[in-house]
């Protein structure tokens, strides 16, 4: 899946995430196309807080940035320990905000790449 469209993180809970169907539902009956995207909700603001630290957004702005890359190189690049990258990795691929995948190392095992989902991330919080 090439990374054509929007990721939207929002942190309103199922009240946002019902007025947001409801508003593209409008859209579709009256016949406009609605945007394709992505939308990770959280059901609190501290929970997107949590999720999102101040490392791991960097992380998703360098990926974001280069492209597909390999996992030791983006450790190196932002000057952090491969495993702590890692771990980091697993959780916002868990959220759907990132795709890892691995390629073939001949006579060295695989290469572990991460890549965006997509060309935009826009953070939404209400507090």
């Amino acid at each position: 899946m090439a990374n054509k469209g929007k990721v939207k993180v929002t942190a309103d809970g199922v009240e946002g995430f019902f007025r947001r169907a409801k508003a593209e539902a409008k859209k579709l009956d009256r016949g406009h196309a609605i945007e394709a995207g992505i939308v990770v909700n959280f059901a609190k603001a501290e929970d997107m807080a949590q999720c999102l630290s101040a490392e791991r957004l960097r992380l998703l702005r360098e990926v974001k940035s280069k492209g597909s890359t390999a996992v030791g190189d983006l450790a190196a690049r932002l000057k952090r320990n491969r495993r702590a990258v890692d771990r980091d990795l697993g959780l916002l691929e868990g959220a759907g905000l990132l795709r890892v995948s691995y390629q073939s190392n001949p006579g060295h095992g695989r290469l572990k790449f991460v890549s965006p989902v997509a060309r935009q991330y826009t953070l939404t919080a209400t507090v």
